[in-house]
Protein backbone atom coordinates (compact mmCIF):
# COMPACT_ATOMS: atom_id res chain seq x y z
CA UNK A 1 0.00 0.00 0.00
CA UNK A 2 1.52 3.77 -1.19
CA UNK A 3 2.09 5.76 1.50
CA UNK A 4 -0.30 8.33 2.91
CA UNK A 5 1.43 11.60 4.02
CA UNK A 6 0.13 13.94 6.35
CA UNK A 7 0.11 16.48 4.27
CA UNK A 8 -2.02 15.01 1.39
CA UNK A 9 -4.86 14.33 3.94
CA UNK A 10 -8.28 16.05 3.24
CA UNK A 11 -11.41 16.83 5.23
CA UNK A 12 -13.77 13.26 5.50
CA UNK A 13 -10.44 11.67 4.45
CA UNK A 14 -10.17 7.85 5.01
CA UNK A 15 -6.89 7.45 7.10
CA UNK A 16 -4.68 3.70 6.84
CA UNK A 17 -1.42 4.52 6.76
CA UNK A 18 1.76 4.32 8.92
CA UNK A 19 3.24 7.36 10.95
CA UNK A 20 5.50 7.83 13.67
CA UNK A 21 4.30 8.81 16.78
CA UNK A 22 5.47 12.38 17.95
CA UNK A 23 3.22 12.83 21.12
CA UNK A 24 0.97 10.51 23.52
CA UNK A 25 -0.90 12.32 26.54
CA UNK A 26 -3.89 10.18 28.10
CA UNK A 27 -6.74 13.21 29.14
CA UNK A 28 -9.92 12.78 30.88
CA UNK A 29 -13.08 14.60 28.65
CA UNK A 30 -15.29 16.42 31.23
CA UNK A 31 -17.61 13.09 31.48
CA UNK A 32 -14.84 11.60 33.53
CA UNK A 33 -14.43 9.26 30.34
CA UNK A 34 -10.07 9.05 29.24
CA UNK A 35 -9.25 9.79 26.10
CA UNK A 36 -5.59 10.13 24.13
CA UNK A 37 -4.57 12.98 22.55
CA UNK A 38 -2.08 12.03 20.24
CA UNK A 39 0.39 14.07 17.02
CA UNK A 40 1.01 11.78 14.31
CA UNK A 41 4.51 12.88 12.05
CA UNK A 42 6.03 12.12 8.86
CA UNK A 43 8.17 13.90 6.21
CA UNK A 44 5.93 16.33 5.18
CA UNK A 45 4.44 17.62 8.75
CA UNK A 46 2.19 16.19 11.62
CA UNK A 47 -1.11 16.09 12.66
CA UNK A 48 -3.39 16.03 15.89
CA UNK A 49 -5.22 12.72 16.24
CA UNK A 50 -7.64 11.28 18.53
CA UNK A 51 -8.57 8.21 20.34
CA UNK A 52 -12.16 8.23 22.14
CA UNK A 53 -12.77 4.93 22.80
CA UNK A 54 -11.03 1.59 24.28
CA UNK A 55 -8.00 3.81 25.45
CA UNK A 56 -6.70 1.77 28.30
CA UNK A 57 -6.30 -1.38 26.19
CA UNK A 58 -4.78 0.76 23.12
CA UNK A 59 -2.39 2.79 25.56
CA UNK A 60 -0.48 -0.49 26.09
CA UNK A 61 0.18 -1.80 22.55
CA UNK A 62 2.47 1.20 21.32
CA UNK A 63 4.38 4.67 22.46
CA UNK A 64 5.80 7.75 21.39
CA UNK A 65 8.56 7.43 18.84
CA UNK A 66 6.87 4.48 17.77
CA UNK A 67 6.16 3.86 14.20
CA UNK A 68 2.13 2.82 13.64
CA UNK A 69 -0.22 1.86 11.75
CA UNK A 70 -3.32 3.87 11.85
CA UNK A 71 -6.62 3.37 10.74
CA UNK A 72 -9.17 6.21 11.02
CA UNK A 73 -11.51 9.20 9.42
CA UNK A 74 -10.00 12.80 8.76
CA UNK A 75 -11.98 15.83 9.92
CA UNK A 76 -11.14 19.64 10.15
CA UNK A 77 -12.10 20.77 13.73
CA UNK A 78 -11.39 24.89 14.73
CA UNK A 79 -9.39 24.70 11.70
CA UNK A 80 -7.40 22.02 12.18
CA UNK A 81 -7.00 19.41 10.82
CA UNK A 82 -7.05 15.71 13.33
CA UNK A 83 -7.77 12.34 12.45
CA UNK A 84 -10.16 10.01 14.69
CA UNK A 85 -8.54 6.98 15.30
CA UNK A 86 -10.39 3.62 15.19
CA UNK A 87 -7.73 1.04 15.46
CA UNK A 88 -4.31 1.58 15.86
CA UNK A 89 -1.02 -1.43 15.52
CA UNK A 90 2.13 -1.01 16.30
CA UNK A 91 4.87 -1.82 13.21
CA UNK A 92 8.51 -3.01 13.69
CA UNK A 93 10.67 -0.14 12.57
CA UNK A 94 12.60 -2.93 10.34
CA UNK A 95 9.11 -2.76 8.17
CA UNK A 96 9.72 0.88 7.60
CA UNK A 97 11.29 3.44 5.58
CA UNK A 98 12.83 6.22 7.74
CA UNK A 99 13.08 8.57 4.55
CA UNK A 100 8.85 8.37 4.59
CA UNK A 101 9.01 10.23 8.16
CA UNK A 102 11.70 12.55 8.92
CA UNK A 103 10.57 16.21 7.21
CA UNK A 104 13.84 17.56 5.79
CA UNK A 105 14.98 20.87 4.67
CA UNK A 106 13.54 22.37 0.97
CA UNK A 107 17.15 23.10 0.37
CA UNK A 108 19.22 20.17 -0.27
CA UNK A 109 21.82 19.53 2.18
CA UNK A 110 24.88 18.87 -0.11
CA UNK A 111 24.30 22.70 -2.06
CA UNK A 112 24.02 23.93 1.82
CA UNK A 113 26.97 22.42 2.79
CA UNK A 114 28.95 24.11 -0.41
CA UNK A 115 27.49 27.16 0.43
CA UNK A 116 28.80 26.94 4.09
CA UNK A 117 32.47 26.41 2.49
CA UNK A 118 32.18 29.56 0.49
CA UNK A 119 30.81 31.69 3.29
CA UNK A 120 34.25 30.23 5.18
CA UNK A 121 36.30 30.39 2.55
CA UNK A 122 35.46 34.34 2.04
CA UNK A 123 36.14 35.05 5.63
CA UNK A 124 39.21 37.58 5.78
CA UNK A 125 39.96 37.32 9.33
CA UNK A 126 43.41 34.55 9.37
CA UNK A 127 41.75 33.85 13.43
CA UNK A 128 38.15 33.55 12.66
CA UNK A 129 38.23 31.63 9.24
CA UNK A 130 40.90 29.07 10.65
CA UNK A 131 38.58 28.42 13.57
CA UNK A 132 35.53 27.53 11.30
CA UNK A 133 38.21 25.43 8.92
CA UNK A 134 38.40 23.57 11.94
CA UNK A 135 34.91 22.81 12.41
CA UNK A 136 34.46 22.36 8.28
CA UNK A 137 37.60 19.52 8.64
CA UNK A 138 35.48 17.34 12.07
CA UNK A 139 33.45 15.15 9.58
CA UNK A 140 31.65 14.02 13.21
CA UNK A 141 30.97 17.85 13.88
CA UNK A 142 29.21 18.22 10.53
CA UNK A 143 27.21 15.11 9.94
CA UNK A 144 25.12 16.53 13.22
CA UNK A 145 25.50 20.18 12.27
CA UNK A 146 24.49 19.57 8.63
CA UNK A 147 21.27 16.69 10.10
CA UNK A 148 20.13 18.74 12.82
CA UNK A 149 16.74 20.86 12.91
CA UNK A 150 17.19 24.28 14.78
CA UNK A 151 14.49 23.76 16.80
CA UNK A 152 11.72 21.24 18.67
CA UNK A 153 8.64 23.35 17.90
CA UNK A 154 9.30 26.88 17.02
CA UNK A 155 10.88 26.90 13.55
CA UNK A 156 12.89 25.20 11.23
CA UNK A 157 11.93 21.92 12.02
CA UNK A 158 13.06 19.63 10.05
CA UNK A 159 16.42 17.80 9.30
CA UNK A 160 18.76 20.52 7.94
CA UNK A 161 17.03 22.85 9.50
CA UNK A 162 20.07 24.58 11.76
CA UNK A 163 22.34 24.97 8.86
CA UNK A 164 19.58 26.10 6.74
CA UNK A 165 19.15 29.08 9.44
CA UNK A 166 22.42 29.78 10.05
CA UNK A 167 22.78 30.00 6.43
CA UNK A 168 19.72 32.58 6.33
CA UNK A 169 21.35 34.72 9.41
CA UNK A 170 24.82 34.70 7.65
CA UNK A 171 23.71 35.89 4.75
CA UNK A 172 21.65 38.38 6.19
CA UNK A 173 24.50 39.74 8.14
CA UNK A 174 26.81 39.90 4.45
CA UNK A 175 23.16 42.27 3.27
CA UNK A 176 22.83 44.51 6.46
CA UNK A 177 26.26 45.27 7.45
CA UNK A 178 26.66 47.93 4.45
CA UNK A 179 23.95 49.56 5.19
CA UNK A 180 25.53 50.88 8.29
CA UNK A 181 28.85 51.67 7.07
CA UNK A 182 32.19 50.88 8.73
CA UNK A 183 32.60 50.47 12.73
CA UNK A 184 31.18 46.60 11.94
CA UNK A 185 33.54 43.33 12.49
CA UNK A 186 31.88 41.33 9.66
CA UNK A 187 33.23 38.44 9.67
CA UNK A 188 32.61 38.50 13.54
CA UNK A 189 29.00 39.04 12.91
CA UNK A 190 28.84 36.01 10.07
CA UNK A 191 31.25 33.48 12.02
CA UNK A 192 28.30 34.28 15.16
CA UNK A 193 25.42 33.18 12.60
CA UNK A 194 27.09 30.82 11.82
CA UNK A 195 27.84 29.46 15.19
CA UNK A 196 24.50 31.17 17.47
CA UNK A 197 22.77 27.60 17.64
CA UNK A 198 26.36 25.07 17.23
CA UNK A 199 24.88 23.59 20.80
CA UNK A 200 21.75 22.20 19.41
CA UNK A 201 23.67 19.40 17.60
CA UNK A 202 23.91 17.88 20.99
CA UNK A 203 20.72 19.56 22.98
CA UNK A 204 17.91 17.92 20.37
CA UNK A 205 18.04 14.77 19.49
CA UNK A 206 16.53 13.57 16.03
CA UNK A 207 16.89 10.33 15.15
CA UNK A 208 12.70 9.57 15.41
CA UNK A 209 10.62 12.40 16.82
CA UNK A 210 12.25 15.73 17.59
CA UNK A 211 13.42 15.94 20.99
CA UNK A 212 15.94 17.25 24.13
CA UNK A 213 18.30 15.22 24.82
CA UNK A 214 19.56 14.92 28.80
CA UNK A 215 22.33 17.18 28.37
CA UNK A 216 20.00 19.80 26.64
CA UNK A 217 17.54 19.43 29.17
CA UNK A 218 20.39 20.08 31.78
CA UNK A 219 22.62 22.49 30.10
CA UNK A 220 20.71 23.69 26.97
CA UNK A 221 22.60 24.88 23.77
CA UNK A 222 23.85 27.99 24.47
CA UNK A 223 25.97 26.56 27.75
CA UNK A 224 27.18 23.79 24.80
CA UNK A 225 27.42 25.84 22.21
CA UNK A 226 29.70 28.31 24.31
CA UNK A 227 31.89 25.01 24.92
CA UNK A 228 32.30 23.78 21.88
CA UNK A 229 33.61 27.30 20.43
CA UNK A 230 36.16 27.35 23.48
CA UNK A 231 37.07 24.35 22.91
CA UNK A 232 37.90 24.90 19.08
CA UNK A 233 39.59 28.29 19.91
CA UNK A 234 41.91 26.37 22.19
CA UNK A 235 43.12 24.53 18.96
CA UNK A 236 44.02 27.77 16.96
CA UNK A 237 47.51 29.22 17.68
CA UNK A 238 47.39 32.83 19.35
CA UNK A 239 43.65 33.29 18.43
CA UNK A 240 43.17 36.65 19.51
CA UNK A 241 41.63 37.06 23.06
CA UNK A 242 39.16 39.91 23.17
CA UNK A 243 37.72 38.21 20.01
CA UNK A 244 37.54 35.13 21.64
CA UNK A 245 35.57 36.95 24.08
CA UNK A 246 33.31 38.45 21.54
CA UNK A 247 32.73 35.50 19.73
CA UNK A 248 31.49 34.03 22.73
CA UNK A 249 29.48 36.59 23.88
CA UNK A 250 27.46 36.88 20.58
CA UNK A 251 26.41 33.14 21.61
CA UNK A 252 25.71 33.63 25.34
CA UNK A 253 23.24 36.82 24.57
CA UNK A 254 21.68 35.52 20.98
CA UNK A 255 18.48 35.41 22.55
CA UNK A 256 18.53 38.90 23.74
CA UNK A 257 16.50 39.35 27.27
CA UNK A 258 16.72 37.19 30.37
CA UNK A 259 13.61 36.13 30.34
CA UNK A 260 13.98 34.47 27.21
CA UNK A 261 16.77 31.99 28.32
CA UNK A 262 19.75 34.64 27.49
CA UNK A 263 22.52 34.61 30.47
CA UNK A 264 23.60 38.12 28.76
CA UNK A 265 22.36 41.11 27.28
CA UNK A 266 23.60 41.81 23.52
CA UNK A 267 26.30 44.64 24.68
CA UNK A 268 27.71 45.15 21.15
CA UNK A 269 26.98 46.22 17.86
CA UNK A 270 27.05 42.75 16.39
CA UNK A 271 25.62 40.74 18.89
CA UNK A 272 22.78 43.50 19.02
CA UNK A 273 22.54 43.05 14.94
CA UNK A 274 22.38 38.74 15.59
CA UNK A 275 19.86 38.85 18.33
CA UNK A 276 17.53 41.00 16.11
CA UNK A 277 18.70 39.06 12.79
CA UNK A 278 18.00 35.47 14.64
CA UNK A 279 14.49 36.76 16.19
CA UNK A 280 13.17 37.85 12.45
CA UNK A 281 14.55 34.28 10.87
CA UNK A 282 13.25 32.33 13.05
CA UNK A 283 9.65 34.07 13.30
CA UNK A 284 9.27 34.43 9.44
CA UNK A 285 10.22 30.59 9.19
CA UNK A 286 7.68 29.88 12.19
CA UNK A 287 4.90 31.94 10.91
CA UNK A 288 5.23 30.21 7.24
CA UNK A 289 5.19 26.87 8.60
CA UNK A 290 2.18 27.79 10.93
CA UNK A 291 0.57 29.06 7.80
CA UNK A 292 1.13 26.03 5.62
CA UNK A 293 -0.11 23.43 8.16
CA UNK A 294 -3.42 24.66 7.32
CA UNK A 295 -3.99 24.39 3.28
CA UNK A 296 -7.24 22.53 4.61
CA UNK A 297 -8.60 25.77 6.03
CA UNK A 298 -10.96 27.41 4.04
CA UNK A 299 -10.63 30.58 6.66
CA UNK A 300 -8.57 33.33 6.14
CA UNK A 301 -7.54 33.56 9.11
CA UNK A 302 -4.77 30.36 10.97
CA UNK A 303 -5.76 28.41 14.36
CA UNK A 304 -4.47 30.02 17.24
CA UNK A 305 -0.42 29.34 17.36
CA UNK A 306 0.02 28.66 21.16
CA UNK A 307 3.87 29.82 21.33
CA UNK A 308 3.27 33.40 19.31
CA UNK A 309 0.03 33.87 21.17
CA UNK A 310 -2.14 34.72 18.10
CA UNK A 311 -3.88 34.40 15.16
CA UNK A 312 -2.47 34.96 11.69
CA UNK A 313 -3.78 36.60 8.75
CA UNK A 314 -3.13 34.25 5.74
CA UNK A 315 -3.59 36.94 3.06
CA UNK A 316 -0.75 39.66 2.03
CA UNK A 317 -2.73 41.76 -0.56
CA UNK A 318 -0.96 40.08 -3.42
CA UNK A 319 -3.80 38.92 -4.83
CA UNK A 320 -5.91 41.83 -4.87
CA UNK A 321 -2.72 43.90 -6.02
CA UNK A 322 -2.83 41.25 -9.35
CA UNK A 323 -6.03 41.32 -9.96
CA UNK A 324 -5.86 45.06 -10.25
CA UNK A 325 -3.51 44.96 -12.62
CA UNK A 326 -5.07 42.73 -14.62
CA UNK A 327 -8.02 44.89 -14.72
CA UNK A 328 -5.59 47.56 -15.88
CA UNK A 329 -4.13 45.22 -18.70
CA UNK A 330 -8.00 45.22 -19.65
CA UNK A 331 -9.14 48.29 -19.75
CA UNK A 332 -6.29 50.61 -20.34
CA UNK A 333 -3.49 51.08 -23.00
CA UNK A 334 -3.88 48.67 -25.80
CA UNK A 335 -2.26 45.64 -24.42
CA UNK A 336 0.99 43.69 -25.69
CA UNK A 337 1.20 40.42 -26.91
CA UNK A 338 1.48 38.81 -23.53
CA UNK A 339 -1.57 40.47 -22.49
CA UNK A 340 -3.86 40.34 -25.25
CA UNK A 341 -5.29 36.71 -24.34
CA UNK A 342 -5.54 37.62 -20.78
CA UNK A 343 -7.11 41.36 -21.71
CA UNK A 344 -9.84 39.48 -23.77
CA UNK A 345 -10.29 36.87 -20.64
CA UNK A 346 -11.12 39.26 -18.70
CA UNK A 347 -13.07 41.37 -21.07
CA UNK A 348 -15.47 38.57 -21.77
CA UNK A 349 -15.78 37.77 -18.06
CA UNK A 350 -16.99 41.40 -17.97
CA UNK A 351 -19.26 41.72 -20.73
CA UNK A 352 -21.99 41.34 -18.21
CA UNK A 353 -21.78 44.09 -16.39
CA UNK A 354 -22.77 47.45 -17.29
CA UNK A 355 -22.11 50.29 -14.94
CA UNK A 356 -24.54 52.77 -16.81
CA UNK A 357 -27.63 51.80 -15.03
CA UNK A 358 -29.90 54.75 -16.81
CA UNK A 359 -28.32 53.03 -20.65
CA UNK A 360 -31.05 50.57 -20.58
CA UNK A 361 -34.02 53.00 -20.25
CA UNK A 362 -33.09 54.87 -23.71
CA UNK A 363 -35.37 52.13 -25.39
CA UNK A 364 -38.05 53.89 -23.51
CA UNK A 365 -37.69 57.18 -25.56
CA UNK A 366 -37.22 59.01 -22.58
CA UNK A 367 -34.70 60.47 -23.46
Amino acid sequence: MAKQYVADIKDRDIVNTVFLVKDKIMAMAKNGKPYMNLRFMDKSGDVDAKIWDNTDTLDKLFDKDDFVQVRGKASVYMNKMQVVVSDIVKVPEDQVDLAHFLPESPRGISEMRQELHEVVMALASPPLRRLMELFLADADFMGLYCMAPAAKAMHHVYLGGLLEHSLALAKLAKTIVPLYGEGINEDLLVVGALLHDVGKIHEMSYERAFDYTDAGKLLGHITIGVELVDERIRQVENFPRELAILLKHMLLSHHGQYEYGSPKRPKTIEATILNYLDDMDSKINGIRSHIAREKASTSRWTAHHRLYDRYFFKGNGMDEEQECMYEETATGEPATDDSSELRQTITEKKAGFNNQPLKALQNLNLF
